[in-house]
């Protein structure tokens, strides 16, 4: 089993010295914090405890390096609390404490260090002190151990009750998405770029083709290290060094995410809830801040839902954050808020959604539309889908921006559909929308029969254009599948109503058979414009009008400039075919002149119905003549 410990604590509160003891190595790596006797960059090392793999994050406790400790505890199972016996709780303890607490770390310990430095009775106070600081928290209860990292006192203590908080660590999901926040980039003399993290989820392999986001930077896995060891494989909750081809060392740096293409949101808006620290002043509406995920900071709004002018202390609130600079985030992420000036700790929050649809969220029914997604994952899942209207959202953003895990799309999907909503294609769309576009469709159908009684039916493209055109064709084919298949509409093309027959405004249905009877007499020797008009006795506009909607309605057909009756057609078809069937051989051809002799017509009608024979692939024109297929 593995677990990442991280310490936290005051400045000078002997965190490195007591990483040191335990695991043989020396966090501060730096010349400038060995001058100066304090962590300033994240220190590494690790150990094996009992049957456990520890690797432990040393973190700075200045001040000024707070936001390098936040770069390193995003990826801890358990922190160990480091209180100096001889100065008990300070001001950088509380901080990391209540960063570690609004993080969720679930797991931990408290350590009074430097206890060969006091005696029982100040141990005591300061006992006192720290039980004060974690009540109420994840610490309460916790072991408090006294150690001296110069004696070696309380040592092997300690090292018990990491091994005992190894057995009940929960293992990260190594099914999820690779996904590793950087919280180091250098270069190693013969291997090139390696970067360091906490494998969050997933696992990463030599070979693997991955991902530096934000910036889209694609990269191929070299090597990997883990616990300082060559590797074919990091697994999820392990600290890894990873070896990067392709890539330049300036490329990638802190901050960024090393990942599997396409599993996480790159977004500069979030919804999200968030927690305000009962020592924080009250954060106003449109405030800037310091927003920490993982291993980066980015600059940020905050907009707080429903219209508040402002968060008070200690209180909760649903906001949105617009980000001046892209981060790559999912649904459920924990993150930090800070003051920008004087940059302290305020609050935490967790991540609703990454890559918001909704519009504004300051009226009430905003402020509505963000509580929905507070639920557990489906029915947060279903807000957001609903929330997308027609165009729904993807079934790939589901692991993206809905936090889950690849392997447990289809099984996500399956629930959705239980719930009402509809798969388009790759969009998942709610029931509501797709019957409410329904509605619109057959609604426009009808509204285009009224203007327009000549007409056969509205244009797919003018349907899909008017209420489908910021929408996946896909979803613009499912309305139109389901409503064929209820018969609520007919048509290809173009669309209708079962019940709508085109009409010409004047006209009747004695003029409409006239004209019909006229060219299905004439059969393939039909009548002339001019004959037509005599023998139906109406106005010539009206005729007009009829004709170019039988021929839409492929009642007639016209072949080059002569119109014919569709029946004529369909018999000269059957008529030739049977030529060929009634050859002692098998085999019959068919000239210009045998063909006006055989059906009595001239010149002017067997060309056009020659070459519309070849079109219908009944005959195949060979020179003079034309063999029957």
């Amino acid at each position: 089993m593995s677990i990442v410990v991280g310490t936290a604590g005051h400045i000078d509160h002997g965190k490195s010295s007591l990483v040191r003891a335990l695991t043989g190595i020396d966090p501060d790596r730096l010349k400038e914090e060995k001058a100066r006797g304090i962590t300033i960059e994240l220190g590494f090392a690790h150990t094996t405890i009992g049957t456990a793999n520890v690797a432990f994050v040393d973190v700075p406790g200045h001040e000024r390096f707070v936001r390098t400790m936040l770069a390193g505890v995003g990826g801890i199972d358990c922190v160990m609390l480091i209180v100096a016996s001889d100065e008990s709780v300070m001001p950088q303890t509380r901080e990391h404490f209540d960063i570690c607490r609004l993080l969720r770390v679930p797991r931990g310990m408290v350590v009074l260090s430097k206890s060969d430095l006091t005696d029982a009775e100040t141990r005591a106070l300061v006992r006192h002190d720290v039980e004060e600081l974690v009540e109420g928290s994840f610490l309460e209860g916790a072991p408090v151990i006294e150690v001296s990292a110069t004696s070696g006192e309380g040592l092997d203590r300690l090292r018990e009750a990491i091994a005992a908080e190894a057995a009940h660590v929960s293992q990260r999901p190594v099914e999820g998405a690779a996904r590793l926040p950087i919280d180091r980039a250098f270069t190693m003399k013969g291997f090139g770029t390696v970067v360091t993290g906490t494998l969050v989820s997933g696992s990463i392999a030599v070979d693997d083709e991955l991902v530096v986001e934000p910036g889209e930077l694609r990269v191929k896995v070299r090597g990997v290290q883990v616990h300082g060891r060559p590797a074919e494989r990091a697994v999820a909750g392990q600290r890894a060094a990873i070896n990067l081809g392709g890539v330049d060392v300036s490329a990638v740096s802190r901050g960024e995410t090393l990942l599997a293409p396409g599993t996480l949101s790159v977004t500069r808006r979030a919804d999200a809830e968030i927690n305000l620290l009962p020592s924080a002043k009250p954060l106003r509406h449109g405030a800037r801040v310091r927003v920490h995920n993982g291993t980066s900071e980015v600059l940020g709004r905050v907009s707080i839902a429903g219209g508040a002018l402002e968060i008070s202390s200690g209180e909760h609130a649903l906001v949105r954050v617009r980000l001046e600079q892209p981060a790559v985030l999912t649904r459920g992420d924990r993150f930090i808020v800070r003051a920008y000036s004087p940059p302290i700790t305020i609050g935490g929050g967790r991540v609703l959604d990454p890559a918001p649809t909704r519009p504004g969220i300051r009226s009430e029914e905003g402020k509505a539309s963000l509580e929905a997604l507070r639920p557990a994952e489906i029915g947060a899942i279903r807000s957001m889908i609903a929330a997308a209207g027609l165009g729904g959202i993807a079934t790939s953003s589901l692991v993206a921006r809905a936090g889950v895990m690849p392997g447990r799309v289809a099984e996500a999907t399956r629930d959705l559909v239980a719930t009402g909503v509809m798969v388009a294609g790759e969009r998942l769309v709610t029931g509501t929308a797709i019957e409410a576009a329904e509605r619109d469709l057959m609604a426009l159908i009808a509204a285009t029969h009224k203007a327009n009684a000549m007409s056969d039916g509205l244009s797919r493209e003018e349907a899909r254009s008017k209420i489908f055109g910021r929408v996946s064709p896909a979803v613009f084919e499912t309305v139109v599948e389901r409503l064929k298949g209820r018969k609520a509409i007919v048509g290809a093309e173009r669309l209708a109503l079962p019940t709508h027959k085109a009409t010409v405004a004047g006209a009747d249905d004695r003029v409409r058979d006239a004209i019909v009877e006229a060219y299905r007499s004439g059969a393939l020797k039909p009548p002339d414009a001019a004959t037509v008009a005599a023998a139906v006795k109406a106005p010539g506009p009206i005729i007009d009008k009829l004709t170019s909607l039988l021929l839409r309605e492929k009642v007639l057909v016209r072949l080059d400039t002569v119109v014919f009756h569709a029946s004529a057609l369909e018999t000269l078809k059957a008529d030739v075919r049977a030529l060929k069937a009634a050859s002692p051989d098998g085999r019959a051809t068919v000239d210009v002149a045998a063909f006006k002799e055989r059906y009595g017509v001239s010149r002017k009608f067997a060309i056009p119905l020659l070459e519309y024979l070849d079109r219908e692939r009944v005959t195949r024109r060979t020179g003079d003549v034309r063999l029957v297929i």
